[in-house]
């Protein structure tokens, strides 16, 4: 990582977003207070959820995923003869199947 391979933190990024968003609660319905603004929420920490623990095996199926969907893309540039973007996806892909192998 020191030597700043973008291709693999690009795809790092990525996956941990993505396993950010899907540790995420949707909210609990806002109390309709007068004088809040819609969809706002009253009092310290009232906008606070425990946000969702994912397995091991669900882990591994959001990144196999974002490997998949990378893949994809890959060969969808290559079609469209976009040979660069599809080499730096193919990248990516290969750097996060390295990790999933792994881990």
């Amino acid at each position: 990582m020191k030597a700043r391979d973008e291709p693999t933190v690009a795809a790092l990024r990525s996956a941990l977003a993505a396993l950010d968003n899907a540790e995420a609660v949707a909210p609990p319905p806002a109390p309709a207070l007068p004088g809040v603004i819609a969809g706002a929420v009253a009092g310290l920490g009232a906008g606070e959820a425990a946000r969702l623990e994912l397995t091991e095996d669900r882990v591994a199926e959001i990144v196999g995923a974002e490997v998949a969907d990378r893949r994809a893309a890959a060969a969808d540039y290559a079609r469209a003869g976009v040979e660069d973007r599809a080499a730096r996806l193919t990248a990516e892909a290969d750097a996060l199947a390295g990790i999933l192998a792994a881990g």
